[in-house]
């Protein structure tokens, strides 16, 4: 050792029951990225079925609450096991067209309250929510997931959530057949056949912990569409799994790929869970 050099120290930093010292230096970003994952424990899977928009956004709620509670707990003298975080499943029961926080472009509230006088004429339902993106539809044929996850347990920005979501909607389509699946970027978010999407991301971030997520089009009637810019992207198509590999793919198909894509992306254990009877719709 150097005259007047510091003893070298050592961060120890556990990873899958392994512990990684690093002598003189931080741990390598892998590293944290191994231990944030060690973490984060499993994500409860919730399927709701089919489901009403504003059923699923209830039990959207209903997950942000325990995961954020949970969290808060953490900061006691006695702090519980991480908790595990959330993923809802659920097919919307009827057509309805949502918008984001951004609402609908540029449109004063007046055109905005044509928009949705205009929609709603088409036997669809009109929502409001609190994510990111323009107008979009959801419909019976389409695999809806709401991830809740906490973003700083984890160890994730919010654009390189978005990121891993991009990155699940591509490795579900490959899994399913599409091996040209592609994400995009902005403001060509998503995921992408050719120049068709056929998977739409939209979400909300509220003190690290996420919300709304992501639509897969499995059998979607493709021609509510044809009312909206989806998206806000002008001269864009959508498209759906059915309609790319030539064949009926329903919602329960592609669950599966789903979520082994999501354990892929998200280095995580799924534990499925029942929803109670308050819960259930």
């Amino acid at each position: 050792m150097l005259r007047g050099a510091a003893p070298s120290s050592s961060r120890p930093v556990q990873s899958g029951g392994r512990t990684f010292a690093f002598p003189g230096r931080s741990p390598p970003p892998w590293a944290a990225r191994a231990a944030a994952m060690r973490a984060a424990g499993a994500v409860r899977v919730w399927r709701l079925g089919r489901a009403a928009y504003r059923a699923s956004l209830a039990a959207q709620e209903r997950c942000v609450r325990r995961v954020r509670e949970a969290r808060e707990a953490e900061a006691g003298p006695a702090p519980p096991p991480p908790p595990p975080q959330g993923l809802l499943l659920w097919e919307p029961a009827g057509p309805v067209y949502t918008v984001g926080l951004r609402g609908l472009g540029a449109a004063a509230e007046a055109e905005a309250a044509e928009e949705e006088r205009r929609l709603r004429a088409l036997g669809a339902g009109f929502e409001r929510v609190r994510r990111g993106g323009l107008a979009t539809f959801h419909g019976p044929g389409q695999l809806v997931a709401y991830p809740v996850l906490d973003l700083r347990r984890l160890g994730l920005s919010l654009r390189a959530y978005v990121g891993r979501l991009q990155r699940l909607g591509v490795a579900a389509c490959r899994r399913l057949g599409l091996p040209h699946a592609r994400a995009a970027p902005p403001p060509e978010t998503g995921v992408w056949l050719g120049p068709a999407k056929v998977c739409a991301i939209g979400v909300h971030c509220g003190r690290h912990i996420t919300s709304h997520g992501l639509a897969l089009n499995c059998c979607t009637d493709l021609t509510w569409f044809d009312h909206i810019v989806p998206c806000g992207l002008e001269g864009k198509k959508m498209t759906s799994l059915s309609q790319e590999l030539q064949r009926h793919v329903s919602v329960e198909e592609a669950t599966g790929p789903f979520l082994e894509a999501f354990q892929e992306v998200f280095e995580c254990t799924l534990t499925e869970e029942s929803l109670t009877q308050e819960e259930s719709f």
